[in-house]
This record gives C-alpha cells, structure tokens and sequence, in this order.
C-alpha cells in the first residue's frame, strides 16, 4: 500500500507547486501553453528515445503486453462511440478516447510497481506499448484534426506524412531502431538528451497545476459532462476489469495477474492534457479526465491490491 500512497504523493506535490506558481503569475498568462509545448516539442521526444533505446523490446513480449496492448486499446476504442453520439468535434473524441485507455504508467505508475509490486519493470509492457503504439498514433491523428479545426484541409502527402513531422513519433522510431540494433550512441551524446528528457514529466505536471488556477471544478461544465462520465466508468471501472478477464482468460494468476490489473487500474495520464493543450483539442475533458481518473483511482487500486495481493 506504500507504493500507491508514495506514488500519488509525488504527482500531488509537483501538481501543487505548479498551481501555486499560476496563482502568483510569476511565469505569466502563457506559462501552460509554454511548458506543454516545450514538453512536447523538446522533453518528450527525448524521454521516449531515452526510454526505448534502453529497453530490452524482447524481455517484455509476453502475456502481460497482450493484455496490456489489448486492454488499453480496448478502453480508447470504447469512447470512441461516446463523442460521435454526442456530435462532439473529432479532437475532443481523440482526446476522450485516449484519456480513457492511456495511464500514468510513469511518474505513478513506476513508484507504485517499485513498492507494492515489487519491481518498478512491472510498467515496462505498458511504457513500451504507450511509448511505441499509443503515443505516436494519437499525436499523429490529432496533428491532422486539429489542422482540419483550423479550417483547413491537409492534403494527402501531408496527411501521409504526417508521423515524418511528429517528433514523438520520429523519437519513438528511432529508440526502437536503437534497441534493435544494440547501438547505444556514445555518453557524450546520450547525455544531452537524458538531461532534457528529465524535463518531460515535471515540465507536464507543472503545466497541468498552473492549468487548475481559476478552473472550474470537475463536472462543473454541463457540456462535457457525459463525456467525463464516460471517461471516467471506462479508465476507473472497465479497463481494470478488462485486464483482469483477460489475464484470467491467459491463465495468468498470483502476481502476474495482480501486475497487469493494477497497470489498468492506473488514473489517465498527465500526458494527455500536455496534447490537448499542444494541439488545442479537448483541453478542458483532458484536465478534469487527468483529476477525476487520478482521485477515484485510489480506492480502486487499494481494492485491486487488497483482493489480488
């Protein structure tokens, strides 16, 4: 239970300071917009290469990344439906979708493998799939919707293109073909690129408290409310009890199955609102999906740990 109580504590604190930091307005009214797209642009591209270029792709294909895999692109495609019903605009419903599949493996997810799982490589099926699958097709559909919002209409090499001028995407492909190879680039380059990708995940946080000064509360807005609703019975309830079916289903039992449910169970990612916010798409259901998912998934992980432990 430490693990999980030490994790939220972590992202709880940084949130806080980024908040206190948007009340006294000390880095200005366009402080969110810069560390989001300075995260995204710069920090995240480096923490994915880092991350992918050191990992052993081969050690982590197991039951544990299909179910991963299947689980979390289950749960985005479940709210898919949600924001056609609902008529909402086609980056709003990416947003939605991604929010309710795509978890804090990082910052809350590793602290709570490293202290109620016992090992922080726990998250490595759910970091490579996000890292490798989830990431760069999000941010490549929303780089092309967020231009159509715009009012205009790419054309088909650009839209073809789109993942060659994605730098998540390009970093993704590159740590992959790193891991691959075996080619570890020299210290004197690798540094550099460890000492921005250590921005990405406080650059993010920070982004996210400075949002909540002045936010309204969640379910304050009528308009998304039934997308937050959504958002949040399928990333809370539904997509740990996917694992869980699942894994029963693999044969999967005692830790294993307790690992891959308790990466379900994890709240929406802060990375979610970083992209909102880079592409202007559904800002305001990423924030209060990041908050919501985040508060209501502490009981349930305490359950998941209690019955599966």
């Amino acid at each position: 239970m430490n693990g999980v109580i030490e994790g939220f504590f972590v992202i709880g604190a940084v949130i806080l300071v980024g908040y206190l930091v948007g009340r006294t307005g000390v880095l200005g009214p366009s402080a969110t917009q810069v560390l989001s797209r300075t995260s995204f642009f710069v920090a995240t591209p480096a923490l994915l290469f880092v991350t992918l270029a050191r990992a052993d792709v081969g050690a982590v294909l197991s039951s544990a990344l299909l179910v991963t895999g299947v689980t979390s692109s289950l749960a985005c495609l479940l709210y898919v439906p949600v924001g056609m019903l609902r008529r909402r605009p086609g980056g709003e419903t990416a947003i939605g979708s991604m929010a309710a599949g795509y978890v804090n493996a990082g910052n809350l997810g590793l602290p709570i493998a490293a202290y109620a799982l016992g090992d922080a490589a726990e998250m490595a099926p759910i970091l490579l799939f996000q890292l490798g699958v989830l990431t760069p097709v999000f941010t490549t559909v929303l780089d092309i919707l967020s231009e159509r919002a715009n009012g205009t209409r790419p054309a088909l090499l650009r839209t073809v293109t789109a993942p060659l001028r994605n730098p998540i995407a390009v970093a993704t492909a590159a740590g992959l073909i790193v891991s691959a190879t075996g080619f570890i680039p020299p210290e004197p380059v690798m540094a550099p690129i460890e000492l921005l990708a250590n921005l990405a995940v406080p650059g993010m946080l920070l982004a996210f408290g400075i949002s909540l000064r002045g936010a309204a509360l969640p379910g304050r807005s009528k308009e998304i409310v039934p997308s937050l609703v959504a958002v949040v019975v399928i990333k809370n309830l539904v997509h740990p009890l996917l694992a869980l079916l699942l894994g029963l289903l693999l044969g999967l039992e005692g830790h294993a199955l307790l690992a891959v449910v308790v990466c379900a169970a994890l709240p929406s990612a802060q990375n979610v609102f970083g992209y909102a916010v880079r592409f202007d798409q559904g800002v305001a259901l990423a924030r209060e999906s990041a908050l919501t998912t985040t508060i209501l998934s502490l009981p349930v992980l305490f359950l998941v740990v209690a019955l599966l432990a």
